[in-house]
Parts: structure tokens; C-alpha cells; sequence
């Protein structure tokens, strides 16, 4: 089974500022939706309140430790490896890891494939994504160039964790 990061990110690495994206991609929504859909997705309690809902047409689980977090459309778990542990139960070929900041920071761990766009602009903001190394390689790379709908330029990348890295 995959087990994957998803997440945009900007060039200095920030993936968020006062629980919320710094910037508007559509193709990069488009990107998110037509991969999460039908599987399980893993978040925090926090890019949860941000999405405002348990998304559709996905196995919605949150990682909190908040014991008033009750939401009525996502299950909830009090740790990744619990969460984890009940995602490996759903039959699907992928789960994903979509936020954040602690989230990815825990799962980078064991992922085996990250999905990252990466925004070409630097932003302020209070949550980045983590660094990873070497033991990520690069399989598959899709720069896009601005438009009248995407203000930056972005490119999605595939890492697929080496080998060696396991």
C-alpha cells in the first residue's frame, strides 16, 4: 500500500499562514481532488477546521488530541499511528497525508511517495513544510506557467522514497 504526503508548498517552504493557504492555484486543487478522491485522507485537527468540512468522496480521518474535537463527518484518531492503523483497514491502494505542518513532519517517517507542488514565490507565513533529504528521489516532474486563473508559476513534482532511504 502507498502512503503518501500530498501538499503545496512555496519556495521558502511555507504551506500556510493563520490556518489558511497564502495563495489560489486551481490546477493545483484540480491536482489534490483528482488524486485524494476515493481514499483515505489523514489530517490535523487544524487544516481540518481550515477546510471547513470532511471532504467528499473520501475517508476523511483527523489526528487530534483535543478531547471537545468531536466532528460528526471525519473519524478521529488521538495519534498518526493510530489513524494510520485504522487507514491500513480501509481497502484502498493509497492513503494520504495532506496536512499539517506536525502531520508531515511525522509521516515523513514512513511515507513512501510524496505529491508536492511547489509554488515558484516566496511568502510569509507560520507553518512550512519540513525539510526531507536525499533518501527522496525525484521521479516525475510537471512545471506549469502562470495564467489568467493560476497567478504564479508551479510545478508538481513525485518523490518516491529510494531504496536506500527505507
Amino acid at each position: 500500500m502507498k502512503i503518501s504526503i500530498i501538499a503545496a508548498l512555496s519556495e521558502n517552504r511555507v504551506i500556510g499562514k493563520d490556518n489558511d493557504l497564502v495563495w489560489h492555484l486551481p490546477e493545483d486543487f484540480k491536482f489534490f481532488k483528482e488524486k485524494t478522491k476515493e481514499h483515505v485522507i489523514i489530517m490535523g485537527r487544524k487544516t481540518y477546521e481550515s477546510l471547513g468540512k470532511a471532504l467528499k468522496n473520501r475517508t476523511n480521518i483527523v489526528v487530534s488530541r483535543t478531547e471537545e474535537f468531536k466532528p460528526s463527518d471525519a473519524k478521529k484518531y488521538d495519534s498518526l499511528e493510530l489513524a494510520m492503523e485504522k487507514a491500513r483497514s480501509i481497502e484502498v491502494d493509497e492513503i494520504f497525508i495532506i496536512g499539517g505542518a506536525t502531520i508531515y513532519k511525522q509521516a515523513l517517517s514512513f511515507c513512501t511517495h510524496m505529491y508536492l507542488t511547489f509554488v515558484h514565490a516566496e511568502f510569509e507565513g507560520d507553518t512550512f513544510f519540513p525539510e526531507f533529504g536525499e533518501e527522496w528521489e525525484l521521479v516525475e516532474e510537471d512545471p506549469r506557467k502562470a495564467d489568467e486563473k493560476n497567478l504564479y508559476d508551479f510545478t508538481f513534482k513525485t518523490f518516491r522514497r529510494s531504496a536506500s532511504g527505507r
